[in-house]
């Protein structure tokens, strides 16, 4: 699976858990640390938000606070698939894994910015089938697509501001609970 493949399948997953959530849902607490539901997907959604600026060059102070703070407003469904179909047309433009993006950390190209995106939806779609009672089941192949980049990076995943330090699990475990545990969740 490639990384603009396992983009789409990322982001289907998570609208697939985003969509169904009922109102009384979006208050509901997430594994991810002191997050509520509507925080967790304000946060992915603002990320999907950020893809299509990047993309075209622009750096984090070019874009500023734009995405600062509550981007969902009064229909925070409807906003989480307005920012995904951007992110995805973004991808999906020509020779688009070919440029350099400009982030804070430094720059980086827009297949690796892609994977770091797809790796964080991957995780925060269990986040919020967990929080809400959906299926917690993800795609074996995506899943295994993000566990692969996950550790390839799992030097730079200490614990932090962001993320919890990685756990330990047992070498028997399937996929989806090391890529977990590698951020820091028990399944």
């Amino acid at each position: 699976m490639d990384v603009i493949a396992a983009h789409g399948d990322a982001i289907g997953a998570f609208d697939a858990r985003v969509r169904p959530l009922a109102d009384d849902q979006w208050s509901l607490r997430t594994p991810d640390g002191d997050w509520s539901v509507r925080e967790l997907v304000n946060h992915v959604t603002a990320e999907q938000l950020w893809a299509p600026e990047l993309l075209v060059g622009k750096t984090v102070e070019d874009v500023g606070d734009a995405f600062t703070g509550d981007v969902l407003g009064d229909a925070p469904a409807d906003a989480w698939v307005d920012a995904s179909v951007q992110a995805r047309e973004a991808f999906l433009a020509p020779d688009v894994l070919d440029r350099v993006v400009h982030l804070s950390s430094g720059d980086v190209s827009a297949a690796e910015y892609c994977a770091q995106l797809t790796s964080d939806l991957v995780v925060h779609t269990w986040d919020l089938a967990r929080a809400t009672g959906a299926d917690e089941g993800i795609d074996p192949a995506l899943v295994s697509w993000a566990l692969h980049y996950a550790e390839s990076r799992s030097s730079l995943l200490g614990a932090g501001a962001l993320l919890a330090g990685p756990l330990d699990v047992d070498d028997t475990v399937d996929d989806l609970t090391r890529l977990l545990a590698l951020t820091g969740r028990r399944r």
